[in-house]
C-alpha cells in the first residue's frame, strides 16, 4: 500500500506518520491500522485525528511464557521473510533511501506477478 524508509536516527513513531501521510486519501475504505506495542501512546490519538483511522495495538500478553505468536503479528514478519529473499534487500547495500524503497516496490511487484501469473 505504502512505505517509507527512513534513517535510523528517526524513531518509527515519527516514521509511523510519514507512512500515514502517503496514505492519507488513497484508500477510502482503510479504517483500521494494526501495529506492535512500539507505536502506543500518542500515535493512537494522532493517526485517528489524521486520518479518521483506528490504530490497534498488537500486545504481548504479561502472563504469556515463552514463544507465543501473535495475532497480525505473523503478517509482518511473513512479509520481512519475503523481501529477505531478494539479494539487494538481504542486507543494507542500498546508500539512498530511496533506492531502498525502489527496491521494496520492485521485489513486492515481482511477488505479486508471480501470484498472478496462471498456473
Amino acid at each position: 500500500m505504502a512505505l517509507v524508509v527512513h534513517p535510523a536516527d528517526i524513531q518509527d513513531r515519527d516514521g509511523a506518520k510519514l507512512v500515514m501521510a502517503k496514505l492519507r486519501g488513497l484508500f477510502p475504505r482503510l479504517v483500521l491500522i494494526w501495529a506492535d506495542g512500539g507505536y502506543a501512546g500518542k500515535l493512537i490519538e494522532w493517526v485517528n485525528t489524521f486520518g479518521n483511522w483506528v490504530l490497534e495495538i498488537v500486545k504481548r500478553s504479561d502472563d504469556m511464557t515463552g514463544f507465543v505468536i501473535l495475532p497480525r503479528r505473523w503478517v509482518v514478519e511473513r512479509t520481512f521473510a519475503w523481501l529477505g529473499k531478494y539479494r539487494r534487500l538481504s542486507k543494507d547495500y542500498e546508500t539512498l533511501t530511496e533506492s531502498s524503497e525502489t527496491m521494496i516496490y520492485i521485489a513486492m511487484t515481482n511477488l505479486m506477478l508471480h501470484r498472478l501469473k496462471p498456473g
